[in-house]
């Protein structure tokens, strides 16, 4: 598989698009259900959508899901000569870090570690780095050094390197994060990888577009500096952030059938690609699990298999226009626990639109307007 794919214009070679070509691998649930073990490790490691728990926690600390679900992935290579990572690009979220050398836990012996005495660029930043997670933490420190994502060289790029990582993380595909918020969710006053891009001049318009492929392993895109229009159709709908953080923005209402079942009078959601499932208040995901006929059974919202064809579309009403979401899109199946839907609840009143919103709906992130666009995906 290709690492990624650069174009730039003849005029102005510092400025391109740069796309990143996503792998879609096997969840930690996936495995652990093969192995017997996904009861066992769900006991340990509820879900938790720890991105909320604190609002403070993003002055000194960044915050991170124990997400069981996460699938897809990209590599990026820190170092020179080149170490090569891979990274689950994360909207919500700013920080990026990998696992070091110096980190001796279960976690971090099964992934690829990041060894500074072998990069004659890397610079101690001598700032240490906790991220805090539902069921445990990430310490590490920080350094500076060259990062190339898509091909293109980010230099003097800040990342955090762990030195402990909390036990369900030796369960997670990827290596590590890498965060596409805003600067002011970054522990420790981070720059994050996309503002340096954008400072250095490396993309052509600043904004980014995710596109994640609903069965292929193959297929998906992180594009920076523009958009792809082979991955979606019709029109683009932009929408104004309601905050400059998380890429949040404001949801009208949720509604099945015609009939408002949550979300009402209005609520607040972050697109995120690094939470797989929607996540929103007890009250209204169970309204909605309802609303579809789905009852809740060992933690999740369950279906019978075979009445998923029947089963109705949810609506998420957004600035005025309707964004759809079929059965067949947030119903999964599988092998060894049957039909499920991917609807989670939060103690929080802040929503998440994860990867099944945006398996459906290519997503356009632009900085430069404080936007995010939304096209139905191809």
């Amino acid at each position: 598989m290709k690492w990624a794919i650069v174009l730039c214009a003849v005029v102005a070679l510092s400025e391109c698009i740069i796309q990143v070509p996503l792998i879609k691998g096997k969840s930690a649930r996936e495995s652990l259900e093969e192995q017997g073990l996904w009861n066992e490790y769900r006991g340990k490691f509820p879900f938790n959508p720890t991105r909320f728990d604190d609002q403070n926690l993003y002055v000194s600390s960044e915050q991170m899901t124990n997400d069981a679900d996460l699938a897809y992935f990209g590599v990026i290579s820190i170092g020179t000569p080149p170490q090569s990572f891979t990274v689950i690009f994360d909207t919500g979220s700013s920080n990026l870090w990998i696992p070091s050398v110096y980190c001796s836990s279960a976690a971090c012996a099964n992934h690829n570690r990041f060894n500074p005495s072998l990069s004659s660029t890397f610079k101690n930043a001598g700032k240490s780095l906790s991220i805090q997670y539902g069921t445990g933490s990430m310490t590490g420190f920080e350094g500076f050094d060259t990062v190339v994502v898509g091909g293109i060289p980010v230099k003097n790029q800040i990342f955090g390197l762990s030195q402990s990582e909390a036990p369900f993380m030796a369960h997670m595909k990827a290596d590590g994060i890498l965060g596409l918020a805003y600067p002011r969710l970054a522990a420790s006053q981070a720059t994050p990888v996309f503002d340096n891009m954008m400072t250095q001049h490396l993309v052509n318009q600043d904004m980014f577009s995710v596109y994640l492929t609903r069965n292929s392993a193959v297929g998906s895109m992180v594009t920076f500096g523009g958009v792809d229009p082979n991955h979606y159709q019709g029109q683009i709908a932009w929408i104004p952030l309601s905050s400059q953080m998380y890429w949040q923005i404001t949801v009208d209402s949720v509604t099945v059938n015609g009939q408002i079942v949550a979300c009402n009078g209005g609520c607040q959601a972050i697109v995120d690609t690094g939470t797989s499932n929607i996540v929103g208040p007890q009250a209204d995901i169970s309204s909605m699990a309802r609303a579809v006929g789905a009852h809740s059974a060992n933690g999740d919202n369950v279906v019978n298999c075979n009445n998923v064809n029947n089963m109705p579309a949810m609506v998420f009403h957004i600035h005025g226009q309707a964004f759809t979401l079929p059965a067949s899109t947030y119903v999964r199946q599988s092998t060894y626990y049957g039909c499920r839907t991917g609807l989670q609840s939060s103690n929080s009143d802040l929503w998440i639109l994860g990867d099944i919103f945006i398996r459906q709906y290519y997503s356009i992130f632009s900085r430069a307007q404080n936007m995010v666009g939304l096209a139905l995906a191809r």
